[in-house]
This record gives C-alpha cells, sequence and structure tokens, in this order.
C-alpha cells in the first residue's frame, strides 16, 4: 500500500503497519524466548523494512509486554520500578514520584481487547488483501510530525484528535492505537517521550500512530490539505 502522507512529508523511511493475527509471518524477525529484548527496536526495524513479530512468549520486558496489549503491568515490582527503585535489587526509574502514583498509571493503562496470538509490524507497503492492519506508526522528526499532527484535526470540529500519555514507549506508540481502535475513536498518539524507548532511537525521532481506518481517512484527506502550499513547500525543502 502506498502511502499519500508518507510522500507528503518526504519520509525516509517506511510508515508500520500493525497487525493482530494468529499466524505468524514466515521469516518474522522475532525475541528468542526468555530472553529481553526492546520493542520499540522492533518498531524501528519495521520502519526500516523488517517484518517483526512479538508475542506473549517472548516480550520478556514488562514495559513492552504491556504496551503491546498482552496483559497488565506486574503490580509489585513495576510499580517499584517506575519510582525510586525501593527493596528492588535495581535503580528505580524515577518516573513516577512515588509507588502509589506509579500504580495509579499501571491500573489506568488500557489493555486493548482482541488479542490475537502475534503482533506483526511490517511496512506498510508490504501489507496485502489478507492483512487486517489497526494501527499505522510514523517514526518521524519535529518537522514531519507537525505535519501529521496539523492533519490530524484537519477535518474534525474539536481540536484535540492528537494525544500524548505518559508511558513507555512501546505503550506510547503501539497499546494506545490499538485500544483506540478497537473503540473506533480517531485519536492519534504521539509517543517515544519515554526515556528509556530513547536509548534504542536516533536523536530526533519520535512516533505518530494512527487507528487504521483514521489513516485511510487521512490519506484521503491529503490531496487536500496544507500538504500543497508554500508553507509546507518551505519545509520540504529542508526534508529532502
Amino acid at each position: 500500500m502506498k502511502s499519500k502522507i508518507a510522500e507528503a512529508i518526504k519520509l525516509k523511511n517506511y510508515p508500520v503497519a500493525v497487525i493482530r493475527t494468529d499466524d505468524k509471518p514466515d521469516g518474522a524477525l522475532m525475541f528468542k524466548e526468555g530472553k529481553w529484548g526492546c520493542v520499540v527496536a522492533m518498531i524501528n526495524a519495521a520502519s526500516k523494512g523488517k517484518t517483526v513479530a512479538l508475542s506473549n512468549a517472548t516480550v520478556v520486558c514488562q514495559g513492552g509486554h504491556a504496551g503491546c496489549g498482552f496483559g497488565p503491568y506486574e503490580e509489585g515490582f513495576v510499580d517499584k520500578f517506575l519510582a525510586d527503585g525501593a527493596g528492588l535489587k535495581v535503580e528505580g526509574e524515577r518516573y513516577k514520584a512515588s509507588q502509589e502514583l506509579a500504580l495509579k498509571f499501571m491500573r489506568w493503562q488500557a489493555v486493548p481487547e482482541g488479542q490475537k496470538e502475534f503482533v506483526v509490524m511490517k511496512p506498510l507497503s508490504e501489507v496485502t488483501e489478507a492483512d487486517s492492519p489497526e494501527a499505522v506508526i510514523f517514526l518521524v522528526n519535529a518537522d514531519r510530525l507537525s505535519g501529521l499532527a496539523t492533519l490530524a484535526n484537519f477535518d474534525t470540529e474539536n481540536q484535540d484528535n492528537v494525544k500524548h500519555y505518559f508511558g513507555a514507549g512501546c505503550g506510547q506508540s503501539i497499546g494506545n492505537v490499538l485500544d483506540a481502535s478497537m473503540r473506533g475513536s480517531r485519536e492519534c498518539f504521539i509517543g517515544m517521550t519515554d526515556p528509556s524507548a530513547r536509548k534504542v532511537l536516533p536523536t530526533d525521532v519520535m512516533s505518530f500512530s494512527i487507528p487504521f481506518k483514521r489513516f485511510l481517512e487521512m490519506e484521503e484527506n491529503a490531496d487536500k490539505s496544507f500538504f500543497h502550499t508554500k508553507t509546507w513547500e518551505t519545509i520540504c525543502k529542508r526534508l529532502e
């Protein structure tokens, strides 16, 4: 599937389609069972042309496990880890001021309904008729992010179609948008503000996640939007 939006924002990588399925694609990149791996690194790999498959059995990281919608956070460890790490043998992340606030976040984080065995991510250009994408993730810099965020509010009366929530980078990019897709929401999400996620990303990269049905609407709007103005042409000159 070719994307007008990707062309308009001069995207150098691939938009990533997110597909939940019970069938693992042949040759998909996966974590080894029992071995820790970062889901954000897998999103990045998909944006570079790889097909990746994540499963309950292979995603060991608690943030990634919850962020992919495989289940809720593990209370008793993650809440301490998000705070000051009191009582743990590892350093706390100090992303929350207290264990109580961390617990509130963990219980707030939605677990998307309709979970299948695998969360598959692959370049949008490789989506086939057999696939049923639920979301599209763009990994972008600030200029491209501005284009996506503006287009997300192009055809609506309300001005808050783009959300940003605290969370792990994978939850910000995958979990939130899968939940929105299941609810039939048009909400889009800015992600990768998680400092832990940023360690495996280039300096200037953020994520922008769109429910697939909303993505198709935005694709239709691309040709009649600001993407065809002198203002955007000026921005595009530094995106070449």
